[in-house]
C-alpha cells in the first residue's frame, strides 16, 4: 500500500470513492503515468481507470495529457485541494441557480398536483417517516415550520431550545407575522436568558420545573408530528426521531398532552 489507510479513508471524507482514492496516490506515486499503468499499481479494474481519471481530471484532481496513450499528470496535494473546492462551489452555485429557476416554473405547480392527489389516496399510517442524524430532524423541523397555517407547539429541553434558537429562529419569526401562534414549553438554564429573549418576541414560552421531564417533540396544526426517540446526549450523528403527518398523533394524542402540560406552567 502506497499510503496507510487512514489516509484513504480520510480521502473517503471529502468525497472520493475508492477507485478514485486509490488512482490519485497511485499517480501521486508516479508524477505522470498512463491509464495502463496507473490501473495496474492502483489494481483498479482497466475498464474503468479511463472513467475514473477522467472524474478526477473534472474534479480537480488531475489534468490529461493529449498525447498518445493519453497520460495523466499529478497535482501537487494542495493545489489539488483548492481546485476541487473552487469547483465544488462552482457546481453548487449552478445547482443552486437551476433549483431557483426551476421554483420559479409552472412545472412545480405541476409537481405539486401530482403530489396531493397522491396523498389524498394514501392511508394515514404511510405518512410516516423516520429521521436519521440531527441535521435530518432540523430540516424537517424547518419545513414543518415553514408549512405551518395556524399553530405550533414546542416542548423542548435546554440544549433543545438552544439548536432551535440557533437554527430556526428566523423561520418561527416569519411563521408568527404570518399569523401562526407559537408555544414553547421547555426549562430555564443559566445561559437560556438571551434565547428566551429573543424567542419571545415572537413566541409565547412557559417553563417546565420538573427536571425529570425531558423530550424533544413538536406538534403543528393538529396534524404533523415531529418527535425525537433518543437522548440529546447521543452523538448528533446517532440521534433518531421520527414525523407523521397524522391527525391522529397530532390532534388526538400529542396536541392534548402538550396543551395539559402547558396549562401548569409559569410564563417567562
Amino acid at each position: 500500500m502506497i499510503v496507510s489507510q487512514d489516509v484513504l479513508d480520510a480521502l473517503k471524507q471529502i468525497g472520493l470513492n475508492l477507485y478514485e482514492r486509490k488512482l490519485w496516490v497511485a499517480l501521486l506515486s508516479r508524477g505522470t503515468s498512463t491509464a495502463g499503468e496507473l490501473s495496474t499499481l492502483a489494481k483498479v479494474p482497466h475498464s474503468r481507470t479511463y472513467d475514473v481519471l477522467e472524474s478526477l481530471a473534472e474534479k480537480g484532481f488531475v489534468m490529461i495529457q493529449s498525447t498518445k496513450p493519453l497520460k495523466y499528470i499529478a497535482i501537487p496535494p494542495k493545489e489539488a485541494l483548492e481546485r476541487a473546492k473552487k469547483k465544488l462551489k462552482e457546481n453548487m452555485e449552478v445547482t443552486i441557480e437551476r433549483i431557483a429557476k426551476f421554483q420559479k416554473s409552472s412545472a412545480v405547480k405541476d409537481l405539486d398536483r401530482v403530489y396531493k392527489k397522491g396523498v389524498k389516496i394514501v392511508e394515514p399510517g404511510e405518512m410516516t417517516g423516520s429521521l436519521k442524524g440531527r441535521d435530518a430532524l432540523h430540516r424537517q423541523l424547518e419545513t414543518v415550520f415553514k408549512n405551518a397555517k395556524n399553530e405550533v407547539s414546542i416542548f423542548t429541553t435546554i440544549k433543545g431550545l438552544t439548536e432551535l434558537n440557533s437554527n430556526h429562529s428566523d423561520i418561527l419569526k416569519k411563521a408568527a407575522k404570518r399569523g401562526v401562534k407559537i408555544r414553547i414549553a421547555t426549562p430555564f438554564g443559566k445561559n437560556t436568558t438571551n434565547i428566551i429573549k429573543n424567542l419571545k418576541q415572537f413566541a409565547e414560552i412557559r417553563k417546565i420545573e420538573k427536571p425529570d421531564i425531558a423530550g424533544r417533540f413538536v406538534v403543528a396544526d393538529g396534524s404533523h408530528v415531529v418527535m425525537a426517540l433518543t437522548g440529546e446526549e447521543v452523538h448528533p450523528t446517532q440521534d433518531f426521531a421520527m414525523w407523521s403527518q397524522s391527525e391522529h398523533a397530532a390532534g388526538d394524542l400529542l396536541g392534548p398532552m402538550f396543551n395539559f402540560i402547558w396549562k401548569n406552567l409559569e410564563s417567562a
